[in-house]
């Protein structure tokens, strides 16, 4: 049950990316999350799209538009390697929309935030982290993007 975030300037994004980043994010995340590819799974992976007002974003530098990538994730479901597979990939996805190129990479942040066990609550319900895995290892094969 990941959530990705991505706070960006306005008309920071090309229109094409702008329309795309969102289901990107949510499938890289979920990727490296390493869940099932399932219908059950891509519908709990959510993704935000946050557009700051002009002005709204600044470094002390200069006002060129800069990116952050805001994910949540159960504790346990990164290890290093795949935590740093999606800061990775999530910076090129990130560049791309933005018609940026990778010399540009350290406008973009990514900041991944592990809930603790027990702290992730959906529907009306605790879900633990061992809770997820059981899903996902119940989860039909051969569930694939429609």
């Amino acid at each position: 049950m990941p959530q990705i975030q991505l706070t960006v300037p306005t008309g920071a994004l090309t229109e094409e990316g702008a329309s795309t980043i969102q289901a990107q994010l949510a499938g890289t995340l979920l990727k490296w999350e390493g869940a099932p590819d399932t219908a059950f799974f891509r519908a709990q992976a959510w993704a935000f799209l946050h557009e700051l007002p002009t002005g709204a974003q600044i470094t002390a530098e200069d006002d060129e538009p800069r990116f952050r990538v805001d994910v949540t994730v159960p504790a346990g479901a990164l290890n290093d390697e795949r935590r740093a597979g999606l800061v990775r990939e999530v910076t090129a996805q990130v560049l791309a929309a933005a018609g940026l190129t990778a010399d540009q990479a350290l406008r973009v942040w990514v900041l991944i935030h592990e809930q603790a066990d027990g702290t992730w609550g959906a529907g009306g319900q605790i879900f633990r982290y061992a809770d997820l895995v059981a899903l996902a290892t119940a989860a039909p094969a051969g569930d694939k993007h429609e």
